[in-house]
């Protein structure tokens, strides 16, 4: 069982793959939309197909595994990604929009996202923050960073963020 989607090249495609086709899907897309936490979503049809999907490309979890929560919340904030590109999350969130000096997500709100004490809270912080991202985001990088959030994940956003540079006194 490989649960990792850069690893798992079918996995990988399958998400892509439900993540395109969702911009057609209006009601599906509205579903998770307003889903407000993790249940929620687990408890949409539109989130029960794509978990079904997933699970023939290869997501062998057993139905009380703590990654099928974790799964939830991919599905549920990857319909807030407005575009798949390269760019890695943290990366995206500290970008500048042209003529503007303020990354698309604060410092103060990126660390509170940082400091999340479990992943409904990391869920609610993402869901607030994705609309505000201007640029493509890797919707693979996005679902693999939370499928394995934890200390290490947490440095390597740290360290990708752009982090302004402290004004002159």
């Amino acid at each position: 069982m490989n649960t990792d989607f850069q690893k798992n090249p079918r996995l990988r495609a399958a998400l892509h793959d439900w993540w395109t086709r969702l911009k057609d899907e209006r009601g599906d897309r509205a579903q998770l939309r307003r889903a407000h936490d993790i249940t929620a979503i687990i408890l949409t049809p539109a989130y029960q197909r794509a978990h079904r999907r997933l699970c023939a490309a290869g997501w062998e979890v057993e139905s009380n595994s703590p990654l099928n929560d974790r799964l939830a919340a991919i599905v549920g904030l990857l319909v807030h990604v407005e575009g798949d590109g390269d760019a890695a999350p943290a990366r995206a969130m500290s970008a500048r929009k042209p003529g503007d000096d303020r990354p698309a997500v604060s410092p103060l709100r990126f660390q509170r996202l940082l400091e999340s004490p479990d992943l409904d809270a990391l869920f609610s912080g993402l869901r607030r923050v994705l609309p505000l991202i201007q640029q493509p985001i890797s919707i693979v990088a996005l679902a693999n960073d939370l499928l394995f959030w934890g200390d290490r994940v947490k440095k390597t956003w740290a360290y990708d963020y752009e982090w302004p540079a402290k004004k002159a006194e």
